[in-house]
């Protein structure tokens, strides 16, 4: 499932004044609204007309050890039953989102068939850790009940990255004009692109196996995640990307694949060996003329 590719607006709307607290989300044209809130102040927001209604929801948190945020998906009729329990019993997260309707129109069955959705895509983006222990089975809904659904989850996840949430989502296909870039280093070959989400690392490029002693944590902790989430697993004297894998940026990128400290606007090149610095200083030299 593909996130939306028309123009639309968002409405956030800030209850307390307070840009840290409680957010309501709209989307145009939408009867769904998100709401965020922080763990902090959950207490008190918890008494709000939305946190009765029946929604789906995700945890939000982050360890020392991982360069992933750790997420918990689950949902709740209504949510707030569900939210009070993980207050008490689960201490990783920091912030949650979730979602209900303004009309009240989301059943049960609705609600179980996001949460089924959004872990199995969280799961195959591998962008962050689950903390779910189980995957949901999928209710079974009418043809009609399932495509309404999952409309419902396609305008979720238009919001979900303005929130700065993007574990749901997939590197795009590379569109025919967009040049790849390559890194030949220590043995291996890695190609990738930029993309509107960040700096692609395609399917099938290596990674070397060994890090320099300067090598930074955060790019530790990056190739420690890529390794137990399976994004790359070993073959030979190096790992391999088993798909697309969106990094932040060109150097992030660079540094995980070498296993060094680098900059990839230097390391990325094209196969007759123009770096991805030359090719974005031509084109704004092309823009300003």
């Amino acid at each position: 499932m593909e996130s939306n590719q028309h123009p639309y607006s968002i409405r956030i709307f800030l209850p307390t004044g307070d840009p840290d607290g409680l957010r309501l989300v709209e989307k145009s044209n939408w009867s769904g609204i998100g709401v965020v809130f922080n763990r902090t102040n959950s207490k008190q927001v918890v008494t709000r007309a939305e946190f009765s209604r029946t929604g789906v929801y995700v945890l939000i948190g982050q360890t020392e050890d991982s360069t992933l945020p750790t997420v918990y998906i689950g949902e709740g009729d209504p949510v707030k039953d569900r939210l009070n329990d993980h207050y008490a019993k689960k201490d990783f997260w920091e912030w949650a989102i979730f979602f209900v309707t303004k009309d009240n129109s989301l059943n049960k069955a609705h609600v179980q068939r996001m949460e089924f959705r959004l872990i199995e895509m969280a799961m195959a983006a591998k962008l962050c850790k689950l903390d779910n222990a189980n995957s949901p089975t999928p209710p079974t809904l009418s043809e009609a009940e399932t495509a309404d659904v999952d409309g419902f989850i396609l305008n979720t996840l238009g919001i979900f990255p303005l929130l700065g949430l993007g574990v749901f989502e997939t590197a795009e296909p590379r569109q025919k004009s967009v040049e790849l870039l390559y890194i030949e280093a220590k043995g291996i070959k890695a190609s990738g692109y930029e993309d509107s989400k960040g700096f692609v690392v395609a399917k099938g490029s290596q990674m070397v196996s060994t890090e320099t002693p300067s090598l930074a944590q955060s790019m530790r902790d990056a190739r420690k995640d890529l390794i137990e989430q399976s994004v790359v697993v070993p073959t030979g004297t190096c790992f391999t990307f088993e798909q697309d894998h969106v990094f932040s940026s060109p150097s992030a990128a660079a540094c995980v694949v070498q296993g060094r400290s680098a900059n990839g606007r230097d390391d990325w090149k094209t196969k007759d060996g123009r770096s991805l610095k030359a090719i974005q200083a031509a084109d704004v030299e092309s823009s300003e003329e």
